[in-house]
């Protein structure tokens, strides 16, 4: 039926008793399947890891300006990766690296939470921080709500 019919007879389910099979441009079923694939991939959310780094002494305004930073990564959907550099003595005085990513995860508690909680590597003191998605979708309504609320005070 299928060389009748100038076209290929293609096996779309090998694994079922019987095999499926069915008679059709075998070009146009790969163009099909690529484009399948295409708006699958479209799809998928790609998560990124975006990296902070600190010092042990970093300032108000530096440390301030950063977690904003980290705050509209996780808003995005990626996580965060704090990491403290100790450089010379500073390794010393481990306290102030924890402090200070104690300091970061209460500032982004409202949009994220500990992935990984903070620990040392070589010189580092590294903590991974993930999107929270429930909190972020209530947010998103707070958000809203306080829209509304401005929107009908401006109709007034």
């Amino acid at each position: 039926m299928a060389r009748n019919g100038d076209a290929d007879l293609v096996e779309i389910v090998p694994s079922a008793k019987p095999p499926v099979c069915k008679i059709i441009s075998f070009g146009k079923f790969k163009y099909e399947l690529a484009k399948k694939d295409k708006i699958q991939k479209k799809h998928q959310h790609v998560s990124l890891l975006k990296e902070l780094r600190f010092h042990p002494n970093t300032d108000v305004h530096d440390f301030d300006f950063k977690a904003r930073h980290a705050r509209k990564f996780l808003t995005d959907g990626h996580k965060v990766k704090a990491t403290v550099r100790f450089k010379g003595r500073e390794i010393t005085y481990k306290e102030k690296g924890e402090v200070l990513l104690a300091r970061l995860t209460e500032r982004l508690d409202d949009v994220g939470k500990v992935d990984q909680a903070a620990r040392m590597e070589g010189r580092s003191m590294v903590m991974i921080i993930a999107p929270d998605r429930k909190r972020k979708a209530k947010t998103k309504s707070d958000e809203n709500q306080r829209k509304e609320m401005t929107n009908a005070k401006d109709e007034d």
